[in-house]
């Protein structure tokens, strides 16, 4: 029988109800691993350099204290290319899209999608693919 290793995972997001509740969610029946979760960029960009085996995932929020998602993101692309990054926000607007993009962000998820979007949005990052919240898409801002 082979071994099924976890997707591993770290949350960055600076309100500790919110990282709970993704965290209960992603490991509610699925094959995904908490790995660490951090409540600010600086700790993020801490934990991914001691998570071993590397996280395979680092879903961010954009506004966090000290360092935010957009440069936490940029400073884990040039440090853990190999990571795949998922933007949560409260932010339509389509700069702060277009930033977390720019800034090699693999999505970009509206935190009120969070329910329905998750685990489509984890997956189709995981196959190589760039995912972006259904309501941004019917925006038309892309």
């Amino acid at each position: 029988m082979p071994i099924i290793c976890p997707y591993r995972v770290v949350l960055a997001d600076d309100h500790a109800i919110f990282r709970q509740y993704l965290k209960r969610i992603l490991m509610a029946g699925s094959d995904m691993e908490v790995a660490g979760e951090a409540g600010d960029g600086l700790e993020l960009l801490a934990i991914l350099a001691l998570t071993v085996p590397a996280a395979q995932m680092a879903i961010v929020d954009i506004t966090m204290p000290n360092i935010g998602g957009i440069k936490a993101t940029a400073a884990i692309k040039r440090t853990c290319p190999a990571t795949k990054v998922l933007i949560l926000s409260i932010h339509r607007e389509k700069q702060y899209v277009q930033e977390a993009l720019s800034a090699g962000a693999d999505g970009y998820l509206l935190k009120e999608d969070t329910d329905i979007e998750l685990f489509p949005a984890i997956e189709k990052i995981r196959r190589g693919g760039i995912y972006l919240s259904l309501h941004l898409n019917e925006m038309e801002c892309f």
